[in-house]
């Protein structure tokens, strides 16, 4: 019989997560389904109890449900504990798994993809709202010798930092914070890059080689990937690896086996 899954938001019907998913499975010999559920406020915890009762063993779960599906686990994942935010639901005999693959993405992204490693390296988040709660823990977990948190509401990124800051090497505060601050990776986590909005930049914040990342894909080059090539940025990407790789992630959650994602992504691209 084949394994039913699916994603679930509002929107929806913009959603990759079939056509990645779809490949996966196909290119693993996996025998499942994957379709996508719009849902609303009020109907989101019935339409994945349904979905689960079906005989659904697991779901994606895409804005603004994020937050919603916490009410649903028995069991979460550490990252989604620090994220409190879950993207990815696991159905079996044990209950509801919930896991937080967006951070993992872009760690597996920047790595793997693009050979760039974390350990040892100054890293800096630009933003504090869920896309940068989602990525802490996996991105400290690298090992990164200083990392910074920037956000215009400097409480929100010390929030975020909570008790894993350590002075001079975890820490948060104001953007201008960042200034002079030479990183090897840049992250912009905020959602100006989906306004066409620029971010006021410091001064000297990209070291020489530096990895300047866009977590907005299919955006072309936005303003920060402009700006940080202007600023020093070595090198540009934006946020395509992240999604195909949190979608891999999640794919291994379920299946046991992590799809090769270099397929993948000339899929989307071609789209």
């Amino acid at each position: 019989m084949t394994d039913r899954y699916a994603i679930i938001g509002n929107p929806v019907a913009q959603s990759k997560s079939p056509l990645l998913q779809t490949a996966f499975a196909r290119r693993l010999g996996q025998d499942m389904s994957y379709e996508a559920i719009l849902a609303t406020a009020d109907t989101f915890h019935e339409t994945v109890r349904r979905f689960m009762g079906e005989g659904g063993k697991g779901m994606n779960v895409t804005a603004p449900f994020k937050l919603d599906a916490l009410d649903l686990v028995d069991e979460m994942s550490d990252r989604a504990r620090a994220a409190q935010a879950i993207n990815t639901l696991k159905f079996d005999d044990a209950g509801v798994y919930g896991d937080n693959t967006d951070g993992a993405g872009l760690v597996n992204d920047i790595q793997e993809r693009m050979g760039i490693s974390l350990a040892g390296r100054r890293l800096l988040v630009i933003g504090a709202g869920g896309a940068s709660r989602g990525a802490f823990l996996p991105l400290l977990e690298a090992g990164p010798a200083y990392f910074l948190v920037v956000n215009r509401t400097e409480s929100k990124a010390h929030a975020i930092v909570s008790d894993r800051a350590e002075q001079g090497r975890v820490e948060a505060g104001p953007i201008q914070r960042a200034e002079g601050g030479r990183f090897d990776v840049v992250i912009n986590a905020t959602s100006v890059s989906l306004t066409g909005d620029r971010l006021p930049l410091p001064e000297g914040i990209f070291a020489e080689s530096s990895l300047a990342y866009e977590l907005a894909y299919n955006k072309g080059h936005t303003a920060f990937l402009q700006d940080a090539a202007q600023g020093g940025a070595a090198h540009i990407s934006d946020g395509l690896g992240m999604l195909v790789s949190q979608a891999a992630e999640g794919f291994l959650l379920w299946r046991g086996v992590r799809p090769d994602i270099s397929e993948a992504m000339s899929l989307l691209r071609e789209e």
